[in-house]
């Protein structure tokens, strides 16, 4: 382990330690609750410092949510890195992104800075999103705000939500938010979680189905393909030639085009059609396009989610219950329990809700 890794862990252990008890003794726990007006908030600090594309795919729906509840209220985001400026491009109620570098020691003046910029403004209300996050528990008390919710655990929800649902990484927070605020004397409307959504324009989609077209030259019905993954999360390239020969097999009426990742890997050997960019809303552009993606867990696959896509997340290692797809009639499929045919069952059902409800 080199020396700036020996010093990160070392950081994040203490951090633990220094944070393991901020937001115990907040309002979300002790049952005893600051009456907000919801009239009078009109700033709000959503923080989730973390710099990955999936991570801020899943912060979309709490960020639709206050829209909702706080119509005149303006957004702000502590984050990590640049993924959350475009993935928040085109949201009217989101006006400032704090971004920490996501390299701390080899960019500690921007660090510190960003730090310094989040205790400079003042905010009606203050959220966390993941509340085991030490750096966004940390935020959220360092931060100024009349209001803070600390993240979950919820407790004593009443709104009807399933106990899987409880689980998913972007619907707790949304839950446990409109418990708190619940609690607090606001009015919350029991509407479905907001999906994932990048909010693409028209003209993306529009491009991208250009895109689409210049690609396999015809207007035929198109799967979308994401082979890769990190970790142990990456199907092997036996798996996936196995499995596409059965979706060929199946699906014969239908392209098949893959959507290559930053690395440019292909576990089907660049055999079929594919499509390559670094820019996520171009990316997002084509899959918004076609009808149905099937990926494993991965930011690509919240990306697809998030173009409104109808999403297939294949699962292995990660809990289906915690990351995969929801909305669009998106599924999941846990691949340790269900073989090539019932794979195949299940993307049929999903295609044949896609054309026939």
């Amino acid at each position: 382990m080199g020396y700036l890794k020996k010093i990160n862990s070392v950081r994040r252990k203490l951090t633990k330690s220094i944070t393991n008890n901020i937001g115990k003794s907040n309002a979300t726990t002790l049952g005893d609750f600051k009456q907000i007006d919801a009239s009078s908030v009109k700033k709000i600090l959503i923080t989730r410092p973390n710099h990955r594309l999936g991570n801020m795919l899943l912060i979309t729906p709490i960020v639709q949510e206050v829209g909702i509840i706080f119509p005149n209220a303006k957004v702000d985001l502590f984050v990590k890195g640049t993924v959350a400026n475009v993935v928040f491009e085109n949201y009217d109620n989101v006006e400032s992104i704090i971004s920490l570098p996501k390299k701390h020691f080899k960019q500690l003046n921007q660090y510190l800075l960003g730090w310094l910029k989040l205790k400079k403004e003042k905010y009606d209300l203050v959220i966390n999103c993941i509340e085991f996050s030490s750096s966004g528990k940390l935020s959220t008390q360092f931060s100024n705000g009349t209001h803070k919710y600390f993240g979950p655990p919820i407790l004593d929800l009443t709104i009807g939500q399933s106990e899987d649902e409880l689980k998913h990484s972007a619907k707790k927070t949304v839950f446990g938010l409109r418990n708190f605020l619940t609690k607090s004397g606001v009015v919350i409307k029991n509407d479905p979680i907001p999906t994932l959504n990048i909010k693409l324009s028209a003209n993306e989609i529009a491009a991208g189905k250009s895109t689409l077209k210049t690609i396999l030259k015809n207007d035929i019905k198109t799967i979308a393909l994401f082979t890769f993954a990190t970790g142990d999360k990456c199907y092997s390239e036996e798996w996936w030639h196995g499995f596409y020969d059965h979706l060929k097999s199946n699906f014969p009426e239908y392209n098949f085009i893959e959507i290559l990742p930053v690395e440019n890997i292909s576990m089907l050997n660049f055999s079929i059609p594919s499509f390559y960019s670094k820019d996520i809303r171009e990316i997002g552009g084509v899959i918004a396009n076609v009808a149905l993606f099937i990926g494993a867990d991965s930011g690509m696959m919240h990306l697809a989610s998030a173009s409104q896509a109808t999403t297939i997340g294949l699962f292995s290692v990660t809990d289906v219950n915690i990351y995969g797809p929801y909305g669009n009639k998106s599924t999941a499929i846990d691949t340790n329990k269900n073989n090539y045919e019932a794979c195949i069952k299940i993307i049929n059902a999903s295609l044949e809700h896609y054309y026939f409800e």
